[in-house]
């Protein structure tokens, strides 16, 4: 029977969405985009095999020992002496000095105290760990989960002159420091002496001069010691490779956070003395006795670039005993940074914006370079 009219009036309207266009003949399926798709992106989010090429992680190379030079033949102003100082801190940036001066009594006894700084437990040193804000302390050290025995970890501890990092170090360690601290403090004073009469030799025979001498003191830091200990090396070659090239991309990238004139190592039993730069990496075997000195940035710009600053670090491979060596950071107190009309002229200058991208670019180098020897 036919619809009334009235009905079909009454009957609801129906709205519905057109039918999807008909797709070409020579066009795929959306299926088919989407496979063509997830294929693209597999390939493109896969994380490829990289090996870094030579330059990138520069090769240990062992040249013959530095110079070893008398301390007392400066005072004579021997010209052979002088002039091996010149020529070694010009090309490899380090010599080795011998009688000194220094009684290794007074060195040893100095050593024996400072390895109670080590054994201080976690919890107290968190007060004293170093920072961005703070250049003195402990250095923090992250450990692996693999690591069973912390007695093959190395450590880090900065001391310095500053009241503020004594009256912590007294609440800290109230009985020892007093005596550790008075040892480090006479010990500083020779060493200071040292490289003073250094660094005048340097200055005086340097024959471009971007820093000079004033009268009125003004702040600086002032000389620090680093102290290290170091673990004890029962370890397989394979891993202490890994260790030293951590090592080498740690000093390369993050260098010596306080600026200094000479860096004077007390390093006596060493296996090896390592010399970063930012050229190369060399290693040689240092004498018995003898004080390694390093050339820092501050001599560096002293010489106009003449001489060479390195960084040095003494390598330890002790199977029944932990070693503690130290590494004093000499800056002369009247030193003032300043600029020649050359330097003007070259228009050298860094911006604050490269400044930032640079920083950025080796923090991220610095984790990837360590995530891949980890993994290897």
């Amino acid at each position: 029977m036919a619809n009334s009219p009235h009905s079909m009036q009454e009957k609801p309207l129906d709205f519905r969405a057109p039918p999807p266009s008909p797709i070409a003949t020579g066009r795929r399926s959306s299926f088919a985009n989407e496979e063509v798709l997830s294929e693209f992106l597999e390939h493109s989010l896969r994380v490829p095999d990289l090996i870094l090429p030579d330059k990138v992680f520069p090769r240990e190379k062992f040249i013959e020992n530095p110079p070893r030079i008398d301390f007392q033949s400066l005072n004579s102003k021997e010209s052979d002496s002088v002039s091996s100082i010149l020529d070694s801190i010009t090309t490899i940036g380090c010599f080795q000095l011998v009688n000194y001066g220094i009684p290794s009594d007074v060195i040893k006894s100095t050593l024996a105290v400072a390895a109670g700084i080590f054994g201080l437990p976690s919890e107290k040193r968190a007060s004293v760990t170093r920072s961005p804000e703070k250049a003195y302390g402990f250095e923090e050290v992250h450990w692996e989960e693999e690591e069973e025995d912390d007695s093959e970890l190395s450590e880090e501890f900065v001391w310095c002159r500053d009241e503020c990092f004594k009256l912590e170090m007294e609440g800290i360690w109230p009985l020892q420091y007093s005596k550790f601290s008075e040892k480090m403090e006479a010990l500083l004073m020779e060493i200071e002496n040292v490289g003073e009469k250094i660094l005048q030799v340097l200055k005086e025979n340097s024959t471009r001069k971007s820093i000079f001498y004033a009268d009125d003191h003004h702040e600086v830091m002032g000389s620090v010691c680093y102290l290290y200990r170091h673990g004890r090396s029962i370890i397989p070659e394979d891993r202490r490779a890994n260790s030293l090239r951590y090592d080498v991309i740690r000093m390369l990238i993050r260098g010596v956070d306080i600026s200094h004139c000479l860096s004077l190592h007390v390093c006596d039993g060493a296996s090896e003395f390592h010399v970063y730069s930012k050229k190369g990496w060399v290693s040689f075997c240092p004498d018995k006795d003898a004080l390694v000195i390093t050339a820092g940035d501050q001599l560096q710009a002293l010489s106009g670039g003449q001489y060479k600053h390195v960084i040095g670090r003494a390598i330890f491979e002790a199977e029944k005993e932990e070693c503690i060596s130290m590494a004093f950071l000499y800056s002369h107190p009247s030193i003032i940074t300043t600029t020649t009309t050359a330097d003007l002229d070259k228009g050298d200058t860094i911006s604050l914006t490269q400044q930032l991208v640079f920083a950025i670019f080796s923090t991220l180098l610095y984790h990837f370079l360590v995530y891949f020897y980890k993994k290897n």
